[in-house]
Order: structure tokens, then sequence, then C-alpha cells
């Protein structure tokens, strides 16, 4: 039995003793039936109206739960549906009281996650309106009275990480362009003259509007003072070659230059006028001393002949530079032909040095194959000898891959410009035949000369009877023609006198059994030219 049924019976128990203790107290009284019923019924009516009034609470709070279990269950319902998360599920089979708590607890719970959410989606509204605000971008599409589902806030979480990272990006490419921007405006010494202009120098940085059009403002103002640096940079450039072109020229003592050193390394506004003033007083110098500019241009212009292999006819192509009319007009023709062969070498600069490359192993090779041939180089005790050989063969063999080399290149040359590259008037590879052939012919001569010298030398001995003990090559002593056996059976009848200590001598120490007639001059030297062919 429940504790409330004990004690419900329990309260009818002890209404019954009362109106039992009521009735004994009433026959001890005396008092009568009638009062006695009159009494009782005062009682029996106070207890009723006591027992009414307590039904009519308790039915109250009955209604006041269903009230408060329909309230809470339709905001519950709302709340879930604003949160966009499944409604709650009741458990069946529990008291009203207990419905009601959990209906309560759940809405309570409901309205928590809303007040987070929607402070949430508060604060991160006020980060974006921020961040377009600097990037001038457009607001995130969320609506800041409606409850946003999870979903929405993850998304607008992250689309704010990624705005603070496009902020931080474009912030550090402002501050490195700004800081290029305001270098570049001190070197060109200029001072901000539009609004933007000034709002990039003078303003402060985290007040800078970082959106894209203004990003690229930043590269557009970037680029123009890049390229007025540059513009400046070059005219600098070209007026420090013509002053120092007029001082080669001019001949201008050193300690006056050293005094321009400042404007010769930067190029700002103040070192361009002072250039710009250096260069007209030079040329105004130069009017009064036209002879010997003329002439300084006249040495430039051997340098670059020679730096380009012009032949002699190239050279004298350009007459005014054999002319003694010094005037203006000769200087001009002086200057813009010294202008052109410094293009003509630029245009052809890489194929110039090239040959020049090969100028120099050529050079080097034939001094070295010079050397081969000197008698005296067998004194040498310092190694260098075998060094020389070596360096010898290694421009013998890479002589051909250079001109193979410079063949490709020249034959690619002249398919792009459509014209022919010429080395001292002639195109290269007929020059470098031409040196070949040259050489050859040389050393045919020398060859030679040699024979000749050996030939006259051994005629001499063998007259004189001083030939020398070792020569230098095993004489022939081959079968001789019938033809050659009378002809020198003839001459040893004219030099009978002849010992055989001579012969020996003549044939370096070789022991002849019988005396050999010495030969005639024109033998000798066909004989000769045997000896050294085989």
């Amino acid at each position: 039995m429940r504790k409330s049924e004990v004690l419900a019976a329990e309260a009818v128990s002890c209404l019954n003793k009362t109106l039992c203790h009521l009735k004994d107290i009433w026959e001890e009284i005396g008092i009568p039936e009638d009062q006695r019923l009159q009494r009782t019924n005062v009682v029996k009516n106070h207890i009723k109206n006591l027992l009414e009034m307590m039904v009519k609470e308790e039915e109250s709070l009955k209604k006041r739960l269903l009230s408060s279990i329909q309230t809470c269950r339709t905001e519950m319902e709302k709340l879930c549906l604003e949160l966009q998360i499944p409604i709650f599920e009741e458990e069946d089979g529990i008291s009203m009281l207990q419905q009601e708590k959990n209906i309560r607890t759940e809405v309570e719970a409901l309205m928590k996650e809303k007040n987070q959410r929607m402070q949430q989606l508060k604060a991160l509204l006020e980060q974006d309106q921020d961040l377009c605000d600097i990037l001038c971008s457009i607001p995130y599409g969320i609506a800041p009275d409606s409850v946003p589902s999870l979903e929405q806030l993850e998304n607008f979480h992250q689309h704010i990480g990624k705005q603070n990272e496009e902020k931080a990006r474009r912030y550090t490419e402002f501050t490195e362009l700004k800081k290029q921007i305001v270098l570049i405006m001190e070197e060109l010494d200029h001072v901000p003259e539009t609004s933007f202009e000034k709002d990039v120098v003078c303003e402060d940085e985290d007040s800078f509007c970082l959106s894209r059009d203004n990003i690229t403002s930043l590269k557009l103002l970037l680029c123009q003072l890049e390229e007025r640096k540059a513009e400046n940079e070059a005219t600098c450039e070209s007026h420090r070659e013509k002053i120092q072109q007029l001082w080669n020229r001019l001949q201008v003592p050193q300690e006056e230059r050293e005094l321009f050193n400042e404007h010769m390394v930067t190029s700002r506004r103040r070192n361009l006028e002072a250039l710009q003033t250096e260069v007209q007083r030079l040329e105004e110098l130069k009017l009064q001393n036209i002879r010997n500019v003329t002439e300084a241009i006249r040495s430039e212009i051997a340098v670059f002949w020679e730096k380009c292999f012009f032949s002699i006819e190239q050279r004298q192509n350009f007459t005014p530079y054999f002319s003694e009319d010094f005037n203006e007009e000769l200087l001009a023709l002086h200057d813009a032909e010294i202008q052109h062969l410094k293009q003509h070498y630029e245009d052809h600069k890489e194929l110039f040095e090239g040959v020049q490359k090969w100028e120099e192993s050529w050079r080097l090779y034939l001094e070295l194959d010079k050397k081969a041939t000197d008698p005296t180089r067998f004194t040498n005790r310092g190694g260098n000898l075998l060094k020389e050989e070596k360096q010898r063969s290694e421009l013998h063999k890479n002589l051909p891959k250079l001109e193979k080399k410079l063949k490709a290149e020249i034959d690619t040359w002249e398919a792009e410009q459509a014209q022919e590259f010429l080395v001292n008037n002639q195109k290269f590879l007929q020059y470098v035949a031409e040196q070949w052939e040259l050489h050859r012919i040389e050393k045919e001569k020398e060859k030679l000369e040699r024979h000749l010298k050996k030939s006259k030398q051994t005629e001499e001995d063998m007259l004189y009877g001083t030939a020398v003990r070792t020569p230098t090559k095993r004489r022939f002593l081959g079968t001789t023609t019938p033809n050659k056996s009378r002809k020198l059976n003839a001459t040893s009848s004219m030099s009978s006198g002849t010992s055989n200590s001579t012969m020996r001598s003549v044939y370096g120490g070789t022991v002849c059994r019988s005396p050999v007639p010495r030969l005639p001059l024109s033998a000798n030297k066909l004989l000769r030219l045997l000896f050294d062919l085989f």
C-alpha cells in the first residue's frame, strides 16, 4: 500500500476519533440532540468546504501542469525547428509532473543552445563587417536574426578564417609594396602628389583599405615608379658613358673626375641634373678641342676595327678617318662611325669572341709549332718541352672542334640575319682555311730550306772531308743503278787520293772494304732528298 493511502486512512480514522470525541463531549455537557445535529452539520460542512477547497487547489495545479506542458511542448517544437535539430521524444508512462519537468528542462537547454549560437553569430557578423570594411568585400550571406545551424556556424568560422588569411596576405603585400614605393620615391626625390599616393605614404598602415583595386593600384604605382627609375638610370648611364668618353677624349685630369664621383654612382634627380650639366659643359669643351677629340675617337675606331676583324679595304672605306680637315662635321662623322662599330660589335659579340678565341688558340699553336722545330729546344732541362708538346697536341685536336662549333653558330646567325658573317672581309671558314693553307705552305717552305741547307752542308763536307761522324739519319746504302755505278766509277778515278779514313768520317764511321768514290753535287742532292723521304 502507498504511503499516501496509509495517510488517507489515518486521516479518516482521525476524523472518526474527533467526531467520537466531540460526541462524548456533547453528551457530558448534555447538549440536546437537535443542537448536536446542528453542531455535527457545522463540522461536516467545514470539513467538506476544506476538502473541496483543497480539491480545487489540486485541480488548479493539474491545469497549470497541463498548460505548462503544452506551452513547453510548443516552445520546444519551435526551438527544435529554429535550431534545425530533431524534436525531443517524450517518455511514455510517466507522471504529469515528470513530463512537465522533462519538457521544461529540454526547453531550457534548447534556449541556452539558441542563445549561444546567436552570440557566436553576432561575434562572427561583427568580425565579418570589420573584414569587409578593410578588404572591401561582400558580407557573408547569413541573416543576423535567424538562428544558424551548427554547419552554418562552422562554414562562417571557416569564411572568417579565410578572410583573416587574405587580410594578412594583403597586408604583407601592402607593406612590401609601400616599402618599395617609398624607397623609389626617395631615390627619385618624388613628393606624393595624388590623394592615393598620400594615403599610401602618409597615412597609418592599419587604416589603409586593403581592397583588390587598391592593391592593383599599388602595383601599378610601383610599376610606374620603377619605369621612371629605369628611365632615370638609363638616362644617367647614357650621360655617364658620354661623360666618360668625353673625359677620355678631352684628357680631363683625374682630380677633376674624382670630384664628380658621387654623381657617377647614384641616379637621383639631383644626380641626373648634375650629369646633364656636365655633359653640356663637356660638349662645349669638345667643340673647342675638336682635333684632340677626333683623334681620340680614331683610336677607339682602330680598336673596334681590330675587335671586328675589319680588313684593310673595309677600313679604307671610312674616308673621314684619313682627313685632316678637323671640324664639327668631321667629328660628327667619327661619332656616328664609332657608334656604328660599337653596335656592330654588340650585335656580333658572341661570334667575335669565338673568333678571337680561335685567333688566340691559333697564334699559340703557331708559336708552339715554331718552337717544335727549334733545334735549341733539346737543351731544355725544366720539363717545358713535354708541356709545350702536350699543349700543342691539344690545340691541334681542339682547333677543328672550335672551328666546327663556330661554323654552326655562324650558320645559325646567318640564317637569322639573312647576311654573311665576315672576318677580314671574307667568310670565316674561308679565312680559317686560308690560315691553315698559309701554315702548310710555310711548313713546306721551311722543310725545303732545311733540305737545301743539309744538301749544301753534305756537299761541303764531302768536298772538304769534314763530314759529321754521327748524322741525324742513317745513310742510304742501297744498290745503285748501272748508270749511277758508272758515274761513281768515273768519280772515283778523279778522287783516288781520298783516304779510307775520310770516307769513314763521311758515312758515320762505317768501315768500307773498298774505297767509295765521291758523288757529284747533283747526285748528292738527289740522294739527300731520298734519305729524308725514307
